[in-house]
Order: C-alpha cells, then structure tokens, then sequence
C-alpha cells in the first residue's frame, strides 16, 4: 500500500472568518477528490468496490454537475450548461454516473476543473454582492431559496461524503490509502 505521504492539499485555515474557513474546506475536499482521481487511466476509473456501481470517473462527473447544479443554476440563477440540460433526467435519473464510463480521463478531469473554476467565480461575485448571506438567484422547486451560506455548506458536505467513497475506490484500484 501506498499512502498520502508528500500529497499537497492546501490546509484550511486556523483562525480565519467564517468565508476564508468555509472556502478553505471546500477547497481541501476538492483537492482531495483531484488527489485520489489522480493518475488514474480509464480502465481505473471505471473500477467499482464490492456491489456498488459507483466509479471515480462517475464521481468526478457527478461533482462537476453538482458544481454547477449549485454555484452556477442556483446561486447565479444560470441556465444548466448544454451538457446537462440535454440530459432527460426523468428516464435517465443517474445518469452523470453512468455516462462517465463513456468519457475518457482527460474529459472527466476538464469538465470537472472547468466547473470547479466557474463555481469559484459564481461564489466570488455572490459574496462580493452580500456575503454569505445572499440568497440564491434560483429557488428549490418547493419555492424555498437558500443562501451562500447553505450553498457552500452543501457542497462541503457532498464533497466529504464522495470522498469517502473515493478513499475505498482508490484503495482497491492500487493500494492508496490516506484521509
């Protein structure tokens, strides 16, 4: 086994405001799923553990969806970008994390980092409006709207519990192991 020895994730800070804190995290559980997707080639990112369908290449995709289901389409109010408002997600409910077997690494890693870079900006203009309390520009389909606060919250959240999955992926598919 290998382990995470000489990996660089930028550390949230210590003792910050509460923005700099939440940005921090988030930013760490990103680098953390950068990390245990890195190096991968296709064949180890179609990997499954167990029963479990899951894949690394489909929580890549699954992420950049999330990232722009939630920085870009609620926050800012966007349209969804052409690859997922094509999606009849009705007939085809998972069907970032099935698609992605279909993507080579090098697709999966852009529109992931593309999304990642758009998210930073979609937030960057939502905090520079109000902080951490501005509402969403798109409410949920029950008419409730959050605010940047619960966005980013969320998606620290969605990035912790992922890369749990990925930490069991990645160990099975060649040994890494580390938080």
């Amino acid at each position: 086994m290998t382990s995470d020895q000489g990996q660089s994730r930028p550390e949230p800070p210590l003792a910050a405001d509460e923005v700099a804190t939440l940005v921090g995290f988030l930013e760490y559980q990103r680098a953390t799923i950068a990390w245990k997707c890195s190096g991968l080639e296709n064949l180890e990112l179609n990997m499954t553990v167990g029963p479990s369908t899951m894949t690394l290449g489909g929580l890549l995709k699954h992420l950049a969806y999330y990232e722009d289901h939630w920085f870009s389409h609620h926050l800012r109010g966007n349209p969804r970008k052409t690859i997922w408002d094509a999606v009849n997600w009705d007939a085809e409910p998972d069907w970032e994390w099935t698609s992605a077997a279909e993507d080579s690494p090098e697709t999966l890693r852009a529109l992931w980092s593309d999304a990642v870079s758009q998210s930073r900006c979609m937030l960057g203009e939502a905090l520079a409006e109000g902080g951490l309390g501005v509402l969403a520009g798109r409410g949920l389909p029950d008419g409730r709207v959050p605010t940047a606060r619960w966005i980013l919250v969320h998606m620290i959240e969605e990035y912790a519990r992922h890369n749990g999955h990925a930490d069991l992926i990645r160990e099975s598919v060649d040994g890494l192991i580390g938080e």
